[in-house]
């Protein structure tokens, strides 16, 4: 029999945490059998918060230390459900039964192994307005099996694996000594080794709320951040060089070798 465990990793924003339980993970249906909760040693309301629910499906981890994205990996050996989903605790509304809509359609889907739910388009969070407005061209819609996709980045803020595959891979990396990196990207990578491809679900929207709007960043992750931006800028920066022989913008516009810069 299907059913579903959910991970969550929270860090000191009592706040969000409060919205994703009531709701998003209040919400999901009978198939979730179990949830995890790890506190990587917040230092806010969070601890007593997470003692105080009731839910039987429930299991909280108090851990001595913040590990960051690390936490995925231990935390997804306490379940043992077939279907597993990693939810970021900034995700704060979704709608009924969401869980049971990922899984219904991540079961029609045999060469997808990382399934997304998509992005209401909130003006105040930073993925939502990369998705909605900045980047929209980086997804194309298509159909498998009567379930409506998107093609194109795939975040794991509210995204589905199964077991069998999660095990098959090795599961989420570890960065010893990180916080914060991209364990998403990084589980897609291995996937996609043994022919999985990713995707969005059309038909499920979450509502996301990061970014500075809702809480500060930690000082890792805005130091990953502008380690990314700076290599996109230098990338960029190569891009318009090459970009700006005649012959050469002739010929990418025909092959599509890069895609030019955003201004």
């Amino acid at each position: 029999m299907m059913s579903v465990a959910i991970v969550v990793l929270t860090y000191s924003r009592v706040h969000l945490l409060r919205q994703c339980y009531e709701g998003v993970l209040a919400r999901t249906s009978p198939l979730t059998s179990e949830i995890v909760i790890w506190d990587n040693a917040s230092t806010d309301g969070t601890a007593p918060y997470l003692d105080s629910l009731a839910d039987t499906r429930v299991r909280v981890v108090h851990n001595s230390e913040n590990i960051g994205q690390n936490a995925y990996a231990e935390a997804f050996k306490l379940a043992t459900a077939t279907h597993l989903i990693e939810l970021d605790d900034d995700v704060i509304d979704a709608p009924p039964s969401w869980d049971e809509t990922l899984l219904s359609a991540f079961g029609k889907l045999p060469e997808i192994g990382f399934l997304a739910a998509d992005l209401e388009d909130n003006p105040h969070d930073v993925a939502a307005h990369v998705r909605h407005h900045v980047r929209p061209h980086l997804y194309q819609p298509g159909e498998e099996n009567g379930v409506r996709l998107l093609y194109g980045p795939t975040g794991g803020g509210c995204a589905m694996t199964s077991r069998e595959l999660y095990d098959l891979v090795g599961g989420f990396p570890q960065k010893r000594g990180r916080t914060f990196y991209l364990e998403d990207a990084a589980y897609i990578k291995r996937i996609e080794k043994l022919g999985y491809r990713a995707a969005v679900l059309r038909d499920l929207r979450v509502t996301h709320a990061g970014g500075p709007y809702y809480a500060p960043f930690t000082p890792e992750k805005e130091a990953y951040w502008a380690a990314v931006e700076r290599h996109e800028q230098r990338r960029n920066a190569v891009k318009r060089l090459l970009l700006a022989l005649p012959f050469a913008r002739r010929l990418n516009a025909r092959f599509r070798w890069v895609q030019e810069p955003l201004r």
